[in-house]
């Protein structure tokens, strides 16, 4: 079809790994560009995302679409193989819902809950294992979200399948713990070990340097603060 398909992305952002690993998933073709998100932000990444100057982008025939949920839906309706998103319409709507769930209750609370310090902490805390529990339940009889293979759920919920763990272990903190989720563990450990997931996810070694830098950065703007 001579189809030009780019994407603007970041290597350790799990919002742009989503899109990679959709891609992967339907066979689909494309260009890589990495973005330097914190200091240096490429004239086509604010000429594609104007809104938001964030990452993913995906610019399909010079048409950019951005947001990774909406991107990813994008991929899934353009080309038709290996769906990703449910089929029946009661089903696709409920995977939207869980999607929505990660996106503004889960991800947010879990980074407040590793990154945050003091009272701060405790409480996210406590609210990210109440928000655990709401998935560990949705995760019963199921070995994915999506059932018996990854779906357009467990691909916008990579962030506690991979990154939560490399964060408490630079952080040193506990939240997504095997005693007390064992299925979210489980599928934790299923979904990264599919193999169009593990090779499209960042190495863990750097994920953990990077994210000890961060948790430096801010313990010392909170001694600095008290």
């Amino acid at each position: 079809m001579g189809e030009e398909l780019k994407l603007l992305g970041a290597w350790g952002s799990p919002f742009s790994r989503r899109v990679e690993i959709a891609l992967k998933i339907k066979g689909v073709e494309y260009e890589y560009s990495e973005e330097d998100i914190f200091h240096n932000k490429s004239a086509s990444l604010l000429k594609y995302n104007p809104v938001h100057k964030k990452v993913p982008v995906l610019v399909h025939n010079g048409t950019p679409i951005a947001e990774s949920q909406v991107i990813l839906e994008y991929i899934d309706e353009t080309w038709k193989d290996n769906p990703i998103l449910p089929r029946d319409p009661y089903e696709r709507a409920m995977a939207r819902f869980w999607a929505k769930f990660l996106d503004e209750k889960c991800t947010p609370t879990l980074w407040k809950s590793c990154m945050s310090v003091g009272p701060e902490r405790e409480k996210a805390h406590e609210e990210a294992r109440e928000l655990l529990s709401t998935l560990e339940g949705e995760l019963k009889g199921k070995k994915f979200f999506g059932g018996e293979t990854v779906g357009f759920v467990d691909i916008v919920a990579d962030f506690v399948g991979y990154w939560v763990g490399a964060i408490q272990e630079a952080v040193g903190v506990n939240v997504l713990t095997e005693d007390e989720f064992p299925l979210l563990c489980k599928w934790a450990e299923e979904f990264q070990n599919c193999p169009v997931v593990k090779e499209n996810l960042p190495p863990r070694d750097k994920l953990l340097a990077f994210f000890k830098v961060q948790a430096e950065v801010i313990t010392s703007f909170y001694k600095n603060k008290a």
